[in-house]
């Protein structure tokens, strides 16, 4: 593993080695306003996998993706009156363009079920147009006064679904297959972290919505890390915007829509949910790079030896990369390698080729073996399919060992101090919400009798609350 002195360690200050890490594996730097990121190449490759992911995950529900403005008027936020006050305070509005006072402010996109919904309703007239299933990739603006690179940004990148169905349950159902079939499968299958999917509180559900959904990562401090939400709008902006359809038995109705987003703080979640000391430990699925090959030294044969080995493993479908960078010593550069997460690392140097071996080193645990020249590609293989399995049941065993059961509220406020704690919804009462957030806590999501998200029909009275210190 990396010399310790490369990073601050988790235990002496987690913000610290968080910020280190960003800086260190070149993922970003600060933006030339407070509260903007930079998202470097290699941190951008991350993402651009991220995206892939969940944009065919997104294509599978039958969703197609659209690209709306930027700049909102003003009189369209208004229009739903719950929406623009949860959101007033992050807003950022245009007053002057082209040197001149604009006739109505507009407002840099915050997020964009204002505009889409003006569309919508000149776009759906008949329950042939329903369901409409829209998403777009984008950036947007939410001043943000305690940022943090990647977790809370003035501007970051994201993708929003917004959809509109003809009736209430299929509305439902959507919102539920997105949390499912999207997120959570994409956060627990390619990103190796365990999430808990639930129902938001009144307090925590998004602005406008009438049932929100998440899902929730435990980070290796303990704390909460909410991944990606969707949202049951109920009617609410179609009443605002008049998006009302022909039903079959030619009566006129408004739709039911919902809207569900993720967004780059995925990356601050794959840094904080897999990292150590070392640095990234990036799940082989989600790697940019799943092997690096470093030349130990430029002798014989080994730089062509490295080529053969980088075609051979790319020719079986693996993403590879070589280091020749002889110039720098070989220890700066297995440092290198490991503060970035590759997965799996192969030695070249001459006296293993003299043997017919290279040497293979996991990243997620530092172990190193002697492979021979004829087994690499299955070794390596195995060793990914290994890492994926590893790093997600090492995440489920931390947040299982970080969870307690409580009885009461203040059991649960005491136990967050090391992670989450469940708590029977009756017992967390009407003000037992208010104690928590007094105290730094918030009720993260609400969960049914069988650990998932609550049926439509299960009782509050059997339902949990899940409760934790967030980010």
């Amino acid at each position: 593993m990396a010399n310790p002195s490369v990073l601050t360690s988790q235990r002496e200050d987690f913000p610290r080695w968080y910020q280190d890490v960003l800086a260190k594996a070149e993922l970003a730097d600060n933006g030339p306003v407070r509260g903007t990121i930079v998202i470097r190449p290699y941190g951008y490759a991350i993402w651009e996998r991220m995206q892939a992911e969940l944009d065919d995950r997104i294509k599978a529900l039958g969703v197609a993706n659209a690209y709306f403005p930027l700049f909102i008027p003003e009189s369209y936020l208004r229009k739903e009156a719950e929406h623009v006050e949860g959101f007033s305070p992050e807003l950022a509005v245009v007053t002057i363009g082209g040197g001149k006072t604009l006739e109505e402010p507009v407002v840099v996109r915050p997020t964009s079920e204002t505009v889409i919904n003006a569309y919508f309703s000149k776009w759906v007239q008949s329950y042939r147009d329903l369901p409409m299933l829209l998403n777009q990739w984008a950036n947007v603006v939410r001043w943000e006064l305690r940022p943090r690179l990647f977790l809370r940004t003035t501007e970051f990148l994201w993708q929003e679904g917004h959809t509109a169905h003809a009736s209430e349950d299929d509305a439902r159902v959507f919102a539920l297959r997105v949390l499912d079939e999207v997120y959570r499968d994409f956060m627990v299958e390619v990103m190796a972290v365990p999430v808990l999917t639930g129902r938001k509180t009144a307090r925590e559900r998004f602005a406008g919505a009438e049932t929100t959904w998440t899902c929730e990562g435990m980070m290796r401090d303990g704390k909460a890390l909410q991944m990606g939400t969707s949202h049951e709008l109920g009617q609410n902006f179609a009443r605002a915007f008049d998006i009302s359809f022909l039903d079959e038995s030619g009566s006129q109705s408004y739709v039911w829509q919902t809207s569900w987003g993720a967004s780059t703080r995925l990356m601050g979640a794959l840094v904080m949910a897999h990292g150590d000391d070392a640095g990234l430990r990036i799940p082989p699925r989600l790697a940019p790079q799943q092997v690096v090959i470093l030349v130990v030294r430029a002798e014989e044969g080994t730089a062509e030896a490295a080529a053969a080995l980088a075609a051979e493993l790319e020719s079986a479908g693996l993403r590879v990369t070589t280091d020749e960078r002889l110039e720098t010593s070989f220890g700066r550069r297995v440092v290198d390698w490991e503060l970035k997460g590759v997965p799996v690392r192969l030695e070249v140097g001459p006296r293993d080729l003299a043997r017919g071996e290279v040497v293979l080193v996991r990243r997620h645990t530092g172990a190193k073996e002697s492979v021979p020249l004829r087994g690499v590609v299955q070794a390596v293989a195995d060793a990914l399919k290994e890492a994926q399995a590893a790093l997600l049941e090492e995440a489920g065993a931390f947040r299982v060992g970080h969870t307690a059961s409580a009885a009461s509220v203040q059991d649960a406020l005491d136990a967050t101090a090391e992670g989450f704690a469940t708590v029977p919804l009756p017992a967390l009462g009407p003000d037992g919400e208010d104690r928590a957030n007094a105290a730094g806590v918030s009720v993260r999501c609400l969960v049914g009798a069988d650990g998932g998200p609550p049926r439509p029909d299960e009782p509050d009275d059997e339902l949990v609350a899940v409760l934790g210190r967030a980010y």
